[in-house]
């Protein structure tokens, strides 16, 4: 989640109503949330609480597959589904929406269940007055990309989750905010949600006029955002390329990696963002000088991010995988849920970084991201689940957090010794003022060289005492997994595993890439062809996006890649016709991010940038590139530089934006 500070929030250019509704949120005063939150209810608390209810309430998503959704079926709040249902009822009764977009490893999500949506009071209003719609927006991206981005245009960029919007009857959004305390001075807030959800309600019933026109501004800005900039460039300039490198030189962090950072203000939040990596990555197997400047610097972000994540509390020393992003610069303390998404992504990068630098730590990173892939995510049917959550037993991190008494109690003396200076617990506890989240401080072949001994002698040390506790961590009560199998992020972690497969050798690891593919050929496409976007508990369902079909197929490219078997890239070329068929923009090039015959929302995007996730176009783009080399067809060609110009507005202004769409900009560049 990313947690807004209230008190930063913008004022809008919209009418004078709805400043007063911005000015209201901004008092809610967020600011020390993060540090003032602990010991919060986790979903299994969650569970636990309606267990003991003895299901007082059951609401409509007790009907729903999403471990997300259904994690609110008995919530006093009585919420309904995204679905035509659910929006032709809030017309019918011409009731205000309240629409609550989360996820199940969101741990303000959490926090915001626990704290409203299980209070008897704040729902007994919010039933009376709203119809309450309750979204995973790992289901539904599409909904949630709208609202999020209508929220950024009420608070000019600024949003989060848990996304919380008031929408008219009509799902036009005219109100939102993130995250909110329960009530007035909760948490230092002046006003906490009960107070806002009754002003919302009140200046709906009171105003409805204004709320009106409030609501076709926020609409018709959200659509122009999401629609983007029309192209207006004929040609590629590779100059891109040179400009989003030293935009991402301008924002490095020299001393501890990743970028965009203050070192006035260390505690501002640090993320992976793998498509930075992709680019620089690229960058560098396209140098024709690997010691000029610029493949130098290249090299320097590159090695340097990839060392401080490893090195960092992201990174789990003990069971492999990387948490969800680091709450300070220096990737010590992470935000505990793991998501899928980013080891897939991570594994590519890690990979690839081995192969460029033939560093063995970099390769016992991606060893570490398959490991606790394969052991944690991977059902038995070969398909792969979305996510850890960061709570467990009602407290975030718990599960991967250590007291220092604990590690002596566990470890000999001597392990002791050697775990603690390694790992820094000699050292103040760095997590919540008494625990330790285990990192290495600096490189493990400099920890060896201290101590005068080789990397490998260092390493087969630590091995046992890294087992020993892994072993008695795996005794703990451990964080809720969240089931969902989506084709977007399985397609990340296929590509990641297949790889690691080729590029470290291991055949085991494309193995695991083709039986999850091949699960996704079997359970994730239907009688057409076409992908689902989810599959639980043996039943797929929802239309495929555009970051589905991309995802799935550049898998597919990646397992074509390690093997060179013919039926992979066969399988891909007919995922790639029906996308096509779908998603593609005839009049301006590009894809759509939902097909041609999606539900009808308020907005249809066609989204460029990327972020945690790499946009869909800038992964089709990219297949394209690899498919018309593979089969000799230059249509895909054809359609990958239309697909980039497409966003040539977008390159131009601001290249960085897109950094993984530039991977094809060097490619069909180099064939010019």
């Amino acid at each position: 989640m990313q947690l807004i500070p209230r008190k930063k929030m913008m004022r809008s250019h919209f009418s004078t109503s709805l400043v007063c509704f911005i000015l209201i949120s901004s008092l809610a005063g967020l600011t020390s949330a993060v540090a003032q939150e602990s010991k919060q209810a986790s979903k299994n608390e969650h569970a636990r609480q309606s267990a003991h209810q003895d299901k007082k309430y059951t609401n409509a998503l007790a009907k729903e597959s999403s471990p997300y959704l259904l994690m609110h079926a008995h919530n006093p709040v009585n919420w309904y589904p995204w679905n035509e249902e659910s929006l032709a009822k809030a017309r019918k009764e011409d009731k205000p929406i309240f629409l609550s977009i989360g996820y199940s490893s969101c741990h303000w999500c959490h926090v915001m269940e626990r704290e409203s949506f299980l209070d008897e009071e704040i729902a007994k209003f919010l039933n009376e007055k709203f119809i309450c719609i309750k979204v995973d927006r790992e289901e539904r991206p599409d909904v949630d990309q709208i609202y999020m981005q209508a929220l950024m245009t009420l608070q000019r960029g600024r949003g989060g989750w848990p996304l919380s919007m008031f929408l008219m009857p009509d799902a036009k959004p005219f109100f939102g905010g993130t995250y909110w305390p329960a009530r007035d001075g909760d948490r230092g807030a002046t006003l906490g949600f009960l107070s806002v959800v009754k002003k919302v309600e009140e200046h709906y019933r009171v105003n409805r006029n204004l709320v009106e026109k409030d609501a076709n501004v926020v609409t018709e800005r959200t659509k122009e955002s999401l629609a983007g900039i029309k192209p207006k460039l004929t040609s590629i300039d590779p100059q891109w390329n040179q400009e989003a490198a030293k935009d991402l030189a301008s924002n490095f962090d020299t001393r501890f990696g990743g970028f965009r950072f203050s070192v006035s203000n260390p505690g501002i939040p640090k993320f992976p963002e793998p498509s930075n990596l992709f680019f620089l990555a690229d960058q560098l197997r396209r140098a024709k000088n690997p010691d000029s400047p610029a493949a130098t610097q290249n090299r320097k972000m590159l090695v340097k991010t990839c060392e401080g994540m490893m090195n960092g509390g992201i990174y789990d020393h003990l069971g492999g995988g990387f948490h969800r992003y680091s709450v300070d610069r220096y990737w010590r303390i992470p935000h505990f849920e793991k998501m899928l998404y980013d080891n897939g992504q991570l594994a590519t990068v890690y990979s690839e970084a081995y192969e460029l630098t033939g560093r063995d730590d970099f390769k016992r990173v991606v060893d570490g991201i398959c490991s606790f892939v394969e052991r944690e995510l991977i059902a038995p049917s070969g398909g792969i689940y979305a996510s850890l959550d960061a709570d467990s037993e009602g407290e975030e991190g718990k599960f991967y957090r250590w007291e220092k008494e604990e590690l002596k109690k566990d470890l000999t003396r001597e392990e002791y010794k050697l775990f603690a200076d390694i790992y820094g617990i000699n050292k103040p506890p760095n997590f919540e003022g008494e625990f330790y989240a285990p990192q290495l401080g600096k490189l493990m072949s400099d920890h060896a060289s201290d101590r005068s001994i080789s990397l490998a002698d260092l390493e087969s040390q630590l091995n046992p005492i890294r087992k020993k506790l892994f072993e008695i961590r795996a005794k703990r009560v451990r964080p809720p997994l969240d089931t969902k199998i989506l084709t977007a992020w399985n397609g990340l972690m296929i590509r990641g595993l297949a790889d690691a497969g080729r590029l470290l050798k291991n055949e085991h690891y494309t193995e695991l890439a083709k039986n999850a593919a091949s699960f996704g050929l079997k359970n994730l496409v239907d009688s057409r062809g076409r992908l689902f976007r989810t599959h639980t508990d043996g039943t797929a369902k929802l239309n495929g996006y555009i970051i589905d079909y991309a995802c799935f197929i550049n898998g597919l490219v990646g397992i074509h890649r390690a093997t060179g078997e013919q039926k992979w890239l066969d399988e891909a070329v007919k995922l790639q016709e029906i996308q096509d068929e779908l998603f593609w923009d005839a009049k301006i090039g590009g894809y759509f991010y939902t097909s041609n015959d999606h539900e009808v929302l308020i907005a249809r995007s066609k989204r460029t940038g990327d972020g945690a996730m790499p946009s869909g176009n800038s992964v089709a783009a990219e297949n394209l590139v690899y498919l018309a080399k593979t089969t000799g067809d230059n249509t895909y060609l054809y359609k990958a530089k239309r697909t980039v110009l497409a966003s040539s507005e977008i390159l131009r202004q601001a290249p960085q934006a897109a950094p993984r769409l530039l991977n094809t900009v060097s490619a069909l560049t180099a064939k010019q």
